[in-house]
């Protein structure tokens, strides 16, 4: 059986390498039975598992390379190509694989990214293959900014070259959207959407012309009620640029999952949210396993003050610093402030900067010992591997989003058009599940976390994130190191 080679393969390795990480053998066991059965299973990784899971998912893999098409980003391929497989060949294991939007004719595994497992699905060459998804929890946003369409001006210029009868049309038409886009706008970097007859009026007129460039030729095709549109102002030289990307990419293409096995590795531990993109994608996982870590168990020092102000506030600008400001001194280690919202970032980062010096630094990956580092959640998620284990975390804002980005209003626009509860249905799982993953390092540190945001005691659902905490215990006083 397969499962019995690759669990005699991996112990045989694991007796020549040293390896703190205690589920090599299940997750081997667990691969190579998904691929015997070919059924569609999710594996719930420990947060912040450092990617070591590669072994459990290679190893059983050179013994089936033609099994699978592995799904992974430009990073983890780079990984797989220059680490994963020397590492495997040093202990005298084969995996060939293939690289290319053509299906390979041989036995060897296909490396894709997001964008390939689309195209590979729309042209029907996934064959019997098993998708192997190592980071399933981040596939709905890679699928969503893989379709997402970029119209920019040159774009219109190449469509009056390749339209000329229409050029009239579509001059009066952009003309006119600019003038509303710039009109509507609220702040220099802000987003606007697309709302009106003016980009129905676009799409009639490409149906007219004969032919028209890419990415016109796509616009044909979306349907208006499952995509949403937005316009990226440039004041200072009038111009924007024209985005429109998918609601639910899942939803949108359901075959991706549904006609194909699946094996799934997931390390953000919401359920809820899994079950709601599963139910998108009309799938339904014949075996799911949890893995979970020890070290991980150990509770977690939280310093939560009941009485704080809410983020849209006049004084939680000045809460934020000020408590921030207690927060830093006396601390050796590394502390990250987490905010998602771009200018209360940047002044924090300013104050901080006039306060502490070259000590505070944003989004660098180079801090000094005892920087401070302040950064959106999903920057510090996407380059933590990249940090030293942090002494201090401070959550300026939990990460719920706001519904000044065009994308978010028009998917909770849709949940209300379907009587949904739109913040417990979308909003509040998608930041309970970047969480535990964000927390993960600070545990293994010894750390403690900050919860600045008022709303965590102020709103009935802040019991949902301490639960998503735990174990945790409070810290009532700020003592220094």
């Amino acid at each position: 059986m397969l499962e019995a080679q690759a669990h005699h393969q991996i112990k045989t390795l694991l007796r020549q390498e040293e390896s703190d990480w205690p589920h090599h053998l299940t997750l081997s066991r667990l691969v190579a039975r998904s691929l015997r059965r070919r059924d569609t299973t999710l594996v719930q990784l420990p947060p912040s598992s450092s990617e070591r899971w590669w072994l459990g998912l290679l190893v059983p893999l050179c013994l089936a390379p033609e099994a699978g098409a592995l799904v992974l980003t430009a990073p983890q391929r780079r990984r797989l190509l220059q680490l994963e497989l020397p590492r495997l060949r040093n202990q005298g294991l084969r995996l060939p694989c293939w690289q290319g939007p053509t299906p390979p004719e041989g036995p060897q595994l296909w490396l894709m990214d997001v964008g390939e497992l689309i195209q590979a699905h729309r042209d029907g060459h996934l064959g019997q293959r098993q998708l192997l998804i190592p980071e399933m929890d981040q596939l709905s946003r890679r699928m969503r900014n893989a379709l997402t369409l970029e119209i920019e001006h040159q774009h219109w210029d190449e469509l009056r070259q390749a339209c000329p009868q229409a050029e009239s049309g579509l001059l009066e038409l952009h003309d006119r959207m600019s003038r509303q886009l710039f009109a509507d706008a609220t702040r220099p970097d802000g987003a606007v959407r697309l709302e009106g007859s003016a980009g129905q009026a676009l799409r009639d007129l490409l149906q007219l012309m004969p032919a028209s460039p890419e990415p016109w030729n796509n616009l044909r095709s979306i349907n208006p009620a499952e995509w949403s549109q937005w316009a990226e102002l440039d004041h200072r030289l009038l111009q924007w640029r024209w985005k429109l990307a998918p609601l639910e990419p899942l939803q949108l293409l359901r075959g991706v999952l549904l006609d194909h096995p699946c094996l799934m590795f997931s390390s953000n531990g919401d359920n809820a949210r899994l079950d709601l993109e599963f139910e998108q994608a009309g799938v339904v996982p014949d075996v799911r396993a949890t893995l979970r870590e020890r070290e991980l168990n150990e509770p977690l020092p939280v310093y939560a003050p009941r009485r704080q102000p809410l983020p849209n506030t006049r004084i939680y600008a000045q809460h934020l610093l000020e408590e921030s400001r207690r927060l830093i001194l006396g601390q050796a280690g590394l502390t990250l402030v987490l905010i998602n919202d771009n200018q209360l970032r940047r002044q924090l980062t300013s104050s901080l900067a006039a306060e502490f010096g070259r000590r505070v630094v944003h989004e660098s990956t180079a801090p000094e010992t005892n920087g401070v580092v302040t950064c959106n959640w999903d920057w510090w998620l996407e380059h933590q591997e990249q940090l030293p284990a942090p002494a201090q975390l401070i959550v300026g804002m939990l990460p719920i989003a706001s519904l000044d980005n065009p994308l978010t209003s028009a998917r909770v626009e849709r949940l209300k058009q379907q009587g949904e509860d739109w913040f417990r249905t979308l909003l509040l799982p998608e930041a309970l599940s970047l969480i535990p993953a964000a927390i993960a390092p600070l545990r293994r540190s010894g750390g403690r976390l900050a919860i600045l945001d008022g709303r965590l005691r102020g709103r009935s659902w802040g019991d949902q994130v301490l639960n998503r905490l735990e174990p945790w215990i409070p810290l009532q006083r700020l003592l220094p190191e």
